[in-house]
């Protein structure tokens, strides 16, 4: 059965924050992300898009069990230290819409609903009145001991979407690596795209 994709905002949006924390924990725990993540700094964090104007949570469900899930908010709403490398970059965060997390249980991978959080996002943003869209990429090292030999790169996915590397265009971002005691900064790519 394929799975129902909804647009969460408003009173949606808040219900489904706790459904989004326990996947987020599950899913970012591999491969890029390595995230030791918790339920309290998930419940802390997850209530930016309760406060932002324009926040949005496309939630991917399996009845009624949500199973993947992909935020969006405007750039704009981010703090300053985070929109600092796009604003140098001279680029307004005020005309970005910002397509933050996606997860997805592995179960459903390849069955398109990737596709259908970059849609459901987009036209959300296009809605708003953004023009131009943007997310980052964790970046990290081709020799890290944690790297699946299998592991392919998105890219390729990003890029027949219309995204492209904003060269130089890095932000960091703090949180604790599975097995680390403390958060450390990590780069993440800033990808853009025309809307």
């Amino acid at each position: 059965m394929p799975a129902d994709i909804r647009t969460l905002t408003g009173d949606a949006l808040t219900a489904a924050l706790n459904d989004l924390a326990r996947l987020r924990i599950s899913v970012f725990r591999s491969w890029p992300y390595l995230y030791e993540g918790s339920l309290d700094y998930e419940a802390g964090y997850l209530q930016r898009y309760v406060r932002t104007d324009g926040a949005v949570i496309v939630g991917a469900y399996d009845g009624d069990r949500l199973i993947g899930a992909a935020t969006g908010e405007p750039l704009g709403a981010e703090l300053d230290a985070f929109k600092g490398p796009f604003v140098e970059r001279g680029l307004d965060p005020d005309r970005i819409f910002y397509m933050a997390e996606s997860v997805l249980d592995p179960a459903y991978r390849g069955q398109g609903i990737g596709h259908r959080f970059f849609d459901e996002r987009e036209a959300h943003a296009r809605r708003l009145g953004f023009g131009e869209a943007a997310f980052c990429a964790v970046i990290r090292p081709d020799t890290h001991p944690l790297r699946p030999a299998d592991y392919a790169p998105l890219d390729p996915f990003w890029r027949k979407r219309g995204y492209e590397k904003l060269d130089g265009v890095v932000v960091t971002f703090p949180w604790r690596d599975v097995g680390e005691s403390v958060e450390t900064d990590k780069p993440m790519q800033v990808w853009h795209r025309t809307l």
